[in-house]
């Protein structure tokens, strides 16, 4: 098979997923289902997903739900998500590793239902990051959800986030602000 067909095919693929993920919302799904989901559109470990919600004017971790009573990130702040859901920008960086940054989510320890792999991962620093504004079509934002991959470098930490990335994870990121645990105040 050639490259360009290994390509449409992995597209299509990852459209049927977001599609499913799509298809999750008449489930009312929890945050850690989801963003479980996309960890496997995006082919990335669960330690390497989070998604914040904007609460009282500050963004606050409600995945990994380890990290729920962690703090939140203000606004004004120089965290990437705070830039994310003030400029409503998305960010794609494979070289993250060399830009100053919050790492309290590097930090993070998963959970005893956490595999062998993602243990040995938890702590690695990211290397590579993706990071959206969860916001409805025309809306205000909600939140952010993060991609990122972690490793010891950049060449570790597996292949580099494409532009097609970006736009699978801005179409979850749309999806995901119609769940019901996107909404401020919301159960998590």
């Amino acid at each position: 098979m050639s490259s360009t067909a290994n390509q449409g095919s992995a597209a299509k693929a990852a459209r049927a997923s977001v599609t499913d993920l799509e298809n999750m919302l008449s489930e009312s799904p929890s945050s850690d289902r989801v963003c479980l989901k996309l960890a496997q559109i995006l082919r990335v470990r669960r330690s390497e997903v989070a998604l914040l919600r904007l609460e009282k004017g500050s963004l606050r971790f409600i995945f990994p739900s380890e990290l729920r009573s962690a703090g939140v990130l203000p606004l004004n702040g120089s965290a990437v998500a705070a830039r994310t859901a003030t400029t409503k920008s998305p960010l794609l960086s494979n070289a993250f590793m060399r830009v100053k940054h919050v790492s309290l989510f590097e930090a993070v320890k998963l959970g005893a239902d956490a595999s062998e792999d993602e243990r040995s991962h938890e702590q690695m620093p990211i290397q590579k990051i993706m990071s959206v504004p969860v916001l409805p079509a025309g809306g205000s934002v909600l939140g952010v959800v993060q991609i990122s991959r972690k490793g010891l470098d950049s060449s570790l930490a597996g292949t580099d986030f494409t532009p097609e990335d970006l736009k699978q994870l801005e179409k979850a990121a749309e999806i995901i602000s119609r769940m019901s645990f996107m909404q401020e105040g919301a159960e998590i």
